[in-house]
């Protein structure tokens, strides 16, 4: 089992783009349904996935427009134990589930390769709600819990764990132990409230120094994910601990996560504002190097945020283009 930290699967100080929001795009511009906002069921006929395929490709050929690499999440944010036992699947059809999300992403960093560096982020879920911390996991029960779903995309051939929308300390640390047990790389994403404070009510800044004292400081990076910048920007601070948040997948919508819940039309926002909002963070904090969207976001919020952050961007000529790679 490794204890350093492990160094990111992508070149040092490289900006990349990530995907925008899986879910609310396949229910809102897609019409499908998605039971409990699971996604990972598509990978189960041809038709599902060739609609994951376009989904990626379309941030795939924004990277590779621009010139960037792009970390692509697996499609299993909903695909734990106990989300996929509410929709009647047992443990061998979670792991196989869990390794075919990362064989197609392995198919489609084939298609792009080696113009475009694509890393696959095998993407791991909170046990509960992403919005309300709901029964609170001891560190212990939550490494138990997440191990085997990070067993089976690390041996899917993931190049790291990304979990995202984590409401509560203890959980994000039984994940990096988790992670470290597998000896995967891991990137720990935190979802906040309009305050900034975490769904517990713990202080962005005190969770990230928690959970890198309780793991020798093991992720390679911190996230901050399904929150607008108006909600996190005022927290934000030029001191160590903000040092240490490389992912950022905000929302297109000011809305609280009560409102978001209970919202039945989508909220795209503005997708230049949020680019530039992403331009000016960038311009304070050069750490955050993994850029992309959640809820409300698609591939016009992830051009936008390309071309507000990557400047020297240009489009590539058509005989450059992704299919000539």
């Amino acid at each position: 089992m490794s204890t350093a930290r492990p160094i990111a699967p992508w070149p040092a100080g490289q900006l990349l783009l990530t995907d925008g929001g899986l879910e609310t795009t396949l229910v809102f511009h897609e019409d499908i349904e998605l039971p409990d906002f699971a996604a990972f069921p598509l990978l189960e006929d041809e038709g599902g996935r060739d609609v994951l395929r376009g989904y990626y490709r379309d941030y795939a050929d924004i990277a590779h427009t621009h010139g960037l690499g792009i970390v692509l999440d697996t499609p299993t944010w909903r695909a734990p134990s106990d989300w996929g036992a509410r929709l009647g699947y047992d443990a061998d059809a979670l792991v196989a589930l869990n390794a075919a999300a990362v064989d197609l992403l392995a198919g489609i960093r084939a298609e792009y390769a080696p113009r475009t560096h694509v890393v696959i982020s095998g993407n791991v879920g909170p046990r509960g709600d992403g919005y309300d911390v709901g029964a609170r996991m001891s560190v212990d029960a939550a490494e138990e819990y997440h191990r085997a779903q990070i067993a089976a995309l690390a041996r899917a051939g993931a190049d790291l764990i990304t979990v995202l929308t984590m409401t509560h300390v203890e959980e994000a640390v039984g994940v990096v132990r988790a992670a470290r047990a597998e000896s995967m790389p891991v990137v720990v994403g935190f979802t906040v409230e309009t305050d900034g404070t975490l769904p517990s009510g713990q202080a962005l800044s005190a969770a990230i120094i928690e959970v890198d004292a309780a793991t020798e400081g093991y992720p390679v990076h911190y996230g901050i994910n399904c929150a607008h910048p108006d909600h996190f920007e005022p927290v934000l601070r030029s001191e160590p601990w903000a040092a240490r948040i490389g992912l950022l997948r905000a929302n297109a919508s000011r809305s609280s996560h009560a409102e978001l819940d209970e919202a039945t039309e989508l909220d795209s926002g503005d997708p230049a504002e949020l680019g530039a909002r992403y331009a000016e963070l960038r311009g304070r904090f050069p750490n955050l190097v993994v850029l992309g969207g959640c809820c409300g976001t698609d591939d016009r919020h992830i051009a936008a945020v390309a071309e507000a952050c990557a400047p020297e961007a240009r489009e590539l000529s058509p005989a450059n283009s992704a299919s000539s790679v």
